[in-house]
C-alpha cells in the first residue's frame, strides 16, 4: 500500500512566491525519484501544502535523505518561519474507489 505524506510549510510574510519557486525547481527531480507516485503543491494566501504519495516507506526514506530535499531545504531556508509540519498518513479508501482515495 502506498504511503501518503502531507507537508505544511509556513512562508514568512511576503515570501510565499519564493517558496513556490523553490518547489518548482525541485519538483521535476522528485518526480523522477524511485517510488514517487505523487508530488503535488497546493497553496492558499499564507501556507503551502505538499501532498505526496510514495510506493513504500523505503522510497519515502530515500527521498527524505536525498539530494532534492537537501536542495529544497537550502532554497527555502530564508523564506520559512520554521520547520515544515510533515505527517505520514495511512490511506483509508472509502466509497467510490476513484473518489475515496488519493490515486
Amino acid at each position: 500500500m502506498s504511503v501518503i505524506v502531507v507537508a505544511t510549510i509556513s512562508p514568512l510574510d511576503g515570501h510565499l512566491q519564493n517558496v513556490v519557486d523553490a518547489f518548482a525547481i525541485v519538483s521535476p527531480k522528485v518526480h523522477a525519484e524511485p517510488g514517487n507516485e505523487l508530488y503535488a503543491l497546493h497553496r492558499d494566501a499564507g501556507t503551502v501544502v505538499m501532498i505526496e504519495r510514495w510506493a513504500s516507506p523505503a522510497d519515502l526514506a530515500a527521498h527524505a535523505a536525498g539530494a532534492a530535499m537537501t536542495e529544497l531545504n537550502a532554497l527555502v531556508a530564508e523564506h520559512v518561519s520554521g520547520p515544515s509540519e510533515v505527517r505520514v498518513l495511512e490511506n483509508v479508501p472509502l466509497g467510490d474507489p476513484l473518489k475515496g482515495s488519493i490515486q
